[in-house]
């Protein structure tokens, strides 16, 4: 068996078949498993995703939301265990592949145009 072979079949085990289509642009909404102390819970996170990287195994959304007046980002590795389930909210209409654009943005302005052609 080959190195190539055995980093595959790993990688397998951890792949997540039930994961929706994500495009840069909708709002999603991440359910983020959270331990503190000896207590586990799912904290929803929710935000427009703004940047997707890789594929397969180490695919990753950035996802932006304003919290108090202030931007957040955060990037989330979609086959994570950490992460429970991922939830599109609305789709967004945009036409580049990274918003990093909307970082500079303020209130009203940050909003994304909704897509009616694709299904949640």
């Amino acid at each position: 068996m080959h190195a190539e072979e055995i980093i595959r079949s790993i990688e397998a085990e951890h792949f997540k078949e039930k994961l929706p289509t994500i495009y840069v642009g909708d709002t999603v909404r991440v359910g983020v498993q959270i331990r503190e102390g000896n207590k586990e819970r799912t904290q929803p996170y929710e935000g427009t995703v703004i940047a997707k990287r890789h594929g397969g195994i180490n695919e990753t959304i950035t996802v932006r939301r304003i919290f108090q007046g202030v931007g957040v980002e955060r990037v989330f590795l979609i086959h994570s265990p950490r992460i429970t389930n991922i939830k599109v909210v609305r789709r967004g209409k945009v036409r580049r592949a990274k918003l990093y654009y909307l970082r500079d943005r303020v209130g009203k302005a940050t909003r994304v145009k909704q897509r009616f052609d694709r299904e949640l």
